[in-house]
């Protein structure tokens, strides 16, 4: 599968916002979005008026860019959210917070979505009992979330966790630090997803 390998931080500076890729450093003064406050590339300096349409791909690519979703994946997001009931742009961000690298993300258990994502991939967690090894498996209210048994000294989660209070725990989501287990509390709402985005514009974009 294509991933993307250039600099994490031109991601963020390209969006002009803490998209929050690389775990611990988002939050420190090393941050690129702190030192150099506009776009990579040679141009960035200069000024340019956005378009309607720039700012419905802009919000389209920054969110695709936060969950580390390829445009195709993204799409078929977008198209599974539109036949939902309710509002499309909400159903779009539920539908992306509910995959399992994310909610591994949310609970502390990884200090960012890319680390959650290899973190699943080899394989370190347990939902509802049995091994899962999918990121884009999408998990349902009353789910548990368990690290294995051989992955619990595991440097990189003992790591998060030791900084899980940085970041808000979401309502949706309960955490057992001491059994380094999380449960799917119930289906995430707009308000507790607090990334900054305004998905009514990629709701447009798609509806060009």
């Amino acid at each position: 599968m294509a991933r993307y390998l250039d600099a994490r931080c031109r991601q963020c500076r390209r969006e002009g916002m803490r998209l929050f890729l690389k775990g611990d450093r988002c939050y420190t003064p090393k941050c690129a979005v702190e030192r150099r406050t506009y776009p990579p590339g040679q141009h960035g300096q200069g000024r340019r008026k956005m378009s309607a349409y720039g700012l419905q791909l802009r919000e389209k690519q920054k969110l695709r860019k936060i969950y580390g979703v390829l445009e195709r994946q993204f799409r078929r997001y977008f198209e599974e959210a539109e036949q939902r009931p309710g509002v499309t742009g909400e159903n779009l961000l539920q539908l992306l917070e509910r995959r399992l690298d994310n909610a591994v993300y949310r609970l502390g258990f990884a200090g960012s979505r890319s680390q959650a994502r290899q973190l699943v991939a080899h394989e370190h967690f347990h939902v509802n009992g049995r091994t899962v090894n999918i990121p884009s498996f999408v998990v349902k209210p009353g789910d548990a979330i368990e690290v294995r048994a051989r992955s619990k000294q595991l440097e990189p989660i003992q790591v998060s966790l030791s900084a899980v209070g940085r970041r808000r725990m979401p309502e949706w989501l309960e955490l057992d630090v001491g059994n380094l287990r999380g449960r799917i509390v119930s289906l995430p709402r707009r308000e507790d997803i607090d990334v900054e985005a305004q998905e009514q514009l990629v709701v447009e974009y798609y509806s060009r």
